[in-house]
């Protein structure tokens, strides 16, 4: 009994640490692929980084996997070592019967019986075992899968992110020609503010060369005055030096 409870122990520990590796890497692709959007400031380096990430997951899968299919391979060998002691126990009872043997008989049907109860709980292991094993490879052919459909998808990404780099550079170039417009749009206020304040300078000036102020026009008279004073001056001197 106390035999049957240790086995029992056993198989819920190796159960609990085959779950375990199971939930350790069911979900590798999800996290990488959270990790990658979380990190999505240059998509093409994340792109290979995901990539190594699924890839190093792969290895330590593989080697996981191996590590419950040697379990499973154990177990298979356990089992069919103790099937073989049960077909060999029955042979001897056969054997001991037809020698007359009954006691001798009796023991080898009694080991018979033991190794029957002991194959029971070598069944379970072996079941658990290739179930486990099982889930591993599928877990195992799935990364694989997806790194390798990855693979084909890497450069398809590339390409479109390749796209989407450049229409990003023509929006920027688009925004700076649309603000170059705008700054040549403000020099041409500017040029027609000072073209306004030119054209009202000269008119300003024209203004003031229309006409004489009063204390201008007075000297030109009197001036004028001045220059016929002196001629009748100079025409009497003439005149009384001819004797007239």
């Amino acid at each position: 009994a106390a035999s049957d409870v240790y086995k029992r122990q056993t198989l819920m520990k190796e159960d609990f640490i085959i779950m375990g590796i199971l939930s350790r890497f069911k979900d590798i692709m999800a996290s990488n692929i959270n990790a990658l959007l979380d990190k999505c400031e240059d998509p093409e380096k994340m792109i290979d980084q995901y990539l190594r990430n699924a890839e190093k997951d792969l290895g330590n899968v593989k080697a996981e996997t191996a590590s419950v299919m040697a379990e499973e391979t154990r177990a298979k060998r356990v089992l069919d070592e103790c099937s073989e002691e049960i077909e060999k126990m029955q042979k001897y009872a056969v054997k001991a019967v037809e020698a007359g043997n009954d006691n001798d008989a009796r023991q080898f049907l009694t080991k018979k019986k033991q190794l029957e109860e002991k194959k029971v709980s070598l069944q379970q292991a072996y079941d658990l075992a290739a179930a486990n094993a099982s889930k591993m490879r599928q877990m195992h052919d799935k990364l694989v899968s997806d790194i390798n459909e990855l693979n084909a998808k890497r450069d398809a990404l590339k390409a479109k992110l390749a796209v989407a780099k450049t229409q990003e550079k023509m929006n920027k170039m688009s925004s700076k020609i649309g603000n170059a417009g705008s700054s040549i749009s403000d020099f041409g206020k500017l040029e027609a503010k000072i073209d306004k304040r030119l054209d009202e300078a000269n008119a300003m000036a024209e203004l003031n060369q229309t006409g004489d102020s009063v204390d201008e026009l007075a000297a030109k008279y009197d001036a004028a005055v001045q220059t016929d004073s002196g001629v009748e001056d100079d025409l009497a001197a003439l005149k009384a030096s001819m004797g007239l």
